[in-house]
């Protein structure tokens, strides 16, 4: 193994180690392993990250760990690039995920924007972190038409992971999806604005779920009908690389927090962080930004993500709901390229030699980060933390689950 190789295997062996003291240490996670809150009543946690997109890049760094770690399948190991982030996930009672591209077979083809199909290898390192359950509904839900939507969710069963939003057969689409959390019964329903230039095809109207007041309060209406006591909404609005929320995205959050019932309500589809604001005692979190991915063109703030952290709390017969944020980071290697006489560059002894996903506050404690490291992982926390309070939410109590390390 190269030095370059021991590296990376050693940082990837430690990493957790020191993710999982720095989580521990976190205030606002304590208390949460039990069925009862300080003040007597139900509780339990949610954790809730952005957008899921797998990129040809992000394929070949699961080439490259496959071989390094001997654990991948049909050569591919995604668990390196996500595993920075499982220490805060696995600790939340429920976690939700949003996978938005169309899941194809284990070894290929893949493809890229703007029609995705992505290895189904990762729906497993998706569960391996602690995910329970994914959002489907989303732009590219129907790039490969039905086929396309019964590979990925098969594939999430095979994993283990739960779904809504995109559905094999009309009576799936009306069964919600309702999960036992601790003693309560938590729904998730999942919708989108619409599908790219792939219309629903004809006979299956109920192949995807599309944004529409009446449809999202129908949803919640079966799932509080079959038991549901909360209820969260997966929604994708929006538009791209846009850090404030549009006047439709307002004007929808609105109507959400006062025409129906719903406990929480999770965005995604901006591919940058969006703030969150709590609309009518009703948090609303307008984007999470991308959990993992990488862009043809990488901006900084698409590499930028965050885990949202929401505590309900039974009180009077209500769900009293505590938001918090945890700011993420896909690290990005530079493009080395080769010299004239085609010998490949190395990395910089500064530079990231990997494609890893991170849980910022975690990584800034850990030991022997250069400056320019440093540097690039306080603007991800300082940003993100600016773009979740632009909306004026510090005043509803939303704060960092982890604070900024000195």
């Amino acid at each position: 193994m190269t030095s370059r190789s021991s590296r990376r295997a050693l940082r990837f062996l430690l990493a957790p180690v020191v993710l999982v003291a720095a989580v521990t240490g976190c205030g606002f996670m304590g208390g949460s392993d039990g069925s009862a809150s300080r003040s007597g009543g139900r509780s339990f946690t949610v954790a809730a990250a952005g957008d899921i997109l797998i990129h040809p890049q992000l394929i070949d760094q699961a080439r490259v760990d496959a071989k390094e770690t001997g654990r991948g399948v049909d050569g591919l190991d995604f668990g390196p690039l996500m595993a920075g982030i499982k220490p805060v996930i696995s600790k939340a009672d429920l976690a939700i995920c949003h996978m938005e591209p169309v899941i194809g077979k284990p070894d290929g083809p893949f493809e890229s924007y703007p029609d995705f199909l992505v290895p189904p290898q990762i729906a497993g390192a998706v569960k391996d972190v602690g995910y329970d359950t994914c959002s489907t509904a989303s732009n590219h839900s129907l790039d490969h038409g039905y086929a396309g939507v019964k590979r990925t969710l098969d594939t999430l069963d095979a994993a283990g992971l739960r779904h809504t939003g995109s559905f094999r057969t009309q009576k799936d689409s009306f069964t919600p999806l309702i999960m036992d959390v601790k003693g309560v019964k938590v729904a998730q329903i999942s919708f989108a604005f619409g599908f790219n230039a792939h219309g629903l095809p004809r006979g299956k109207p109920w192949l995807v779920n599309q944004n529409d007041l009446g449809r999202i309060r129908a949803a919640e209406n079966r799932a509080r009908e079959a038991g549901a006591e909360v209820v969260i909404l997966s929604i994708h609005w929006g538009r791209e690389h846009r850090p404030n929320p549009t006047i439709p995205q307002l004007e929808f959050a609105r109507r959400l927090a006062r025409e129906t019932g719903i406990d929480l309500v999770i965005g995604h589809h901006g591919h940058v962080v969006q703030p969150m604001e709590k609309v009518d005692g009703t948090w609303i979190a307008y984007g999470l930004g991308n959990h993992v991915a990488r862009h043809a063109v990488p901006t900084g703030l698409t590499e930028e993500g965050v885990i949202g952290w929401f505590t309900f709390t039974e009180r009077g017969g209500r769900w009293d709901v505590e938001a918090r944020y945890e700011p993420t980071l896909v690290e990005i290697p530079p493009d080395t390229g080769v010299t004239a006489d085609g010998t490949p560059v190395e990395p910089g002894k500064d530079q990231v030699e990997d494609y890893r996903l991170v849980d910022v506050a975690a990584e800034l404690e850990r030991d022997g980060l250069s400056d320019q490291e440093r540097s690039r992982l306080r603007l991800a926390f300082e940003r993100t933390q600016g773009t979740m309070l632009n909306r004026g939410a510090a005043k509803d109590g939303l704060k960092p689950l982890t604070e900024l390390p000195g």
